[in-house]
């Protein structure tokens, strides 16, 4: 499994197991990410919004994988930052999980008004050691510009929607140009969007060998996106990190940019509410 260096040092796997309605039930849940790290997953992404944190956290614990090879990382939900309850929610976290430490703690969704307010109390988590890097999700880019103005610690990651209908090559150019590293959610996109039937993506990936699905992750990682795509199927988890034995070219990375049509299939940063 391949890393990249965040701006602090620390590594982390370039494909990870996103673990959102991953299932109907904690044993589902839990199921799902121990077949993933006997897959060889090594990076697992959850947030107090999933309601998922216990079972992941136990997957984890009895995998029989040392605690430090796993990439663990979790969510601020944006109630307790309203409710100023920001330390509250992390510690609440780690209880869940069942661990000492994570690896990243992002602020899930930025709330308006409480950008700077916010990044400073992550700050002083990261200050306590329980966490190796900070980070933010679904944060545009005046969303990063305002919490920067006051910020000693630029974000280590931004997680966002992304996927070929929407690319979003304004935020992972402006995160690359302050070192934060651009972290794709739903990189297969939604059963809205019919992105694995997409013709462009089914002859690439007949050039290679490969599924639709994989081209997509490829062409993320190619692009120095780091990805974490949900899926409890033991079959198409392993499918999903069978991608290190292909590069796609220029041109076919160029292709699948032109499959952008800004489409989202999740809520506009700066419509969400709690």
């Amino acid at each position: 499994m391949e890393t990249r260096k965040l701006n602090n040092g620390v590594e982390i796997h370039v494909v990870g197991l996103g673990t959102y309605k991953i299932g109907n039930t904690d044993k589902e849940t839990y199921r799902a990410v121990r077949t993933a790290l006997d897959a060889g997953y090594r990076h697992i992404d959850t947030a107090t919004l999933y309601v998922n944190e216990r079972p992941v956290g136990r997957a984890i614990r009895e995998s029989g994988i040392a605690r430090e090879e796993i990439f663990v990382t979790t969510k601020l939900w944006g109630s307790a930052i309203l409710s100023n309850r920001i330390q509250e929610a992390f510690e609440g976290s780690l209880s869940n999980l069942g661990l000492d430490y994570v690896d990243l703690y992002l602020v899930h969704w930025p709330v308006k008004g409480k950008l700077a307010f916010t990044w400073q109390a992550m700050e002083r988590i990261f200050d306590s050691g329980k966490t190796r890097s900070i980070g933010v999700s679904n944060h545009l880019v005046h969303h990063i510009d305002e919490l920067l103005q006051e910020a000693t610690i630029v974000p280590a990651v931004n997680q966002m929607e992304l996927h070929p209908c929407l690319t979003q090559n304004d935020v992972v150019k402006y995160c690359s140009r302050k070192g934060i590293v651009p972290v794709a959610w739903s990189p297969l996109g939604r059963n809205n969007i019919a992105l694995l039937e997409e013709e462009t993506l089914v002859t690439i990936g007949k050039k290679h060998g490969k599924s639709p699905a994989q081209v997509i992750l490829r062409w993320n990682v190619d692009k120095g996106i780091v990805v974490v795509p949900k899926s409890s199927d033991s079959q198409r988890q392993k499918e999903n990190i069978e991608i290190f034995d292909f590069q796609l070219t220029t041109e076919e990375i160029n292709q699948i940019d032109a499959l952008n049509r800004d489409y989202r299939t999740g809520i506009h940063p700066d419509k969400i509410s709690f």
